[in-house]
């Protein structure tokens, strides 16, 4: 599950967590736009449920120096040993350039350099090194964790894939149909052993279609006009369905822009109907190879009626059956 999750208060999230773990839920993802930092509801979580797996999804490699990044990294996995993936992404130039005031160049460069940096870093080495997009003098950190946590990189196109591959110990995709995952992962070839794959997968759990399709049209329209997720889509062969859309929002119609999203393709990138359905469709991501699909849960009607108790019940609902957490 993507925490934390919207309109429950950090603090109060250890009942969140608590249900999660009895629902079956295996691990917690966190991410970072502009909510929380990637950091702070996983240190929560690796006091509140010492079993639970950890993992960012993803940390930007442009809004943190190295050292800093490599220093929170580090914390959280000594805070809960052997139980922390890191996932890094090169994030949007909104992201990197409007809202933290930093460069957004050479994206794959950068991401490259950061992992290779971390690498080493993490592993408890002393790092003088002139990478191609930063340098780092003679850094070394004074607590390295006992167990350096697995590095996974946030990849789209097949070079980013490639480089996850080739260097990384997983990959985490993002913003996929079901049915594009077996394109993706033919890019990163044949899988070293413990190469994980995570992927993090829309959920709406409700029947209320429109509601649903709204949101994800929302959604739709807010990230794949962002440059890297457009150009994800045009290699996936979605040009002929998105032109309309991205032709409106190059005009500002960013309601024509909604309005040109079909509902075939809200219902594969956005899964909705009753939990129990939208689980269903969660493991066809597992049928088609991918090994972590983190759930992201969106508001519904019944979740704002219903409250924590609401919530609670969606949770067990979405939660794998006794079968499959066996």
């Amino acid at each position: 599950m993507t925490v934390p999750l919207s309109g429950v208060p950090l603090a109060d999230h250890a009942k969140v967590y608590a249900a999660l773990a009895d629902a079956g839920f295996t691990d917690l993802w966190s991410s970072e736009v502009a909510g929380t930092d990637a950091f702070t509801p996983l240190a929560l979580a690796s006091v509140w449920q010492p079993r639970m797996r950890l993992g960012t999804a993803v940390v930007p490699v442009y809004t943190r120096g190295p050292g800093l990044l490599a220093m929170s990294a580090a914390a959280l996995a000594e805070a809960a040993p052997g139980r922390f993936a890191f996932g890094i992404g090169a994030s949007s130039p909104v992201l990197v350039q409007d809202w933290n005031a930093s460069r957004f160049a050479e994206p794959y460069r950068r991401t490259r350099d950061m992992l290779r940096f971390l690498r080493a870093a993490l592993r408890g080495e002393t790092v003088d090194e002139v990478y191609d997009t930063f340098t780092v003098r003679r850094f070394r950190l004074e607590r390295p964790p006992t167990v350096p946590p697995p590095i996974l990189l946030a990849a789209l196109r097949p070079r980013m894939l490639r480089l996850a591959a080739a260097e990384a110990d997983g990959t985490i995709l993002n913003w996929l149909a079901a049915a594009d995952v077996p394109r993706v992962l033919a890019e990163l070839g044949e899988r070293r052993e413990g190469f994980e794959v995570t992927a993090r997968v829309f959920v709406c759990p409700t029947e209320d279609a429109r509601h649903a399709r709204t949101i994800g049209r929302r959604l739709i329209t807010t990230y794949l006009t962002v440059p890297a997720y457009a150009e994800f889509h045009r290699w996936l062969g979605r040009e002929p369905v998105l032109a309309p859309m991205w032709q409106a929002w190059g005009r500002d119609d960013r309601r024509a822009a909604g309005e040109a999203v079909p509902d075939e393709l809200v219902d594969a990138l956005v899964l909705h109907g009753a939990p129990e359905d939208c689980r269903a469709q969660v493991q066809r991501y597992v049928d088609a190879g991918i090994d972590v699909p983190v759930i992201a849960l969106l508001p519904t009607p019944e979740l704002a009626a219903g409250g924590a108790a609401a919530l609670a019940t969606v949770i067990a609902r979405l939660g794998p059956t006794p079968a499959q957490a066996l």
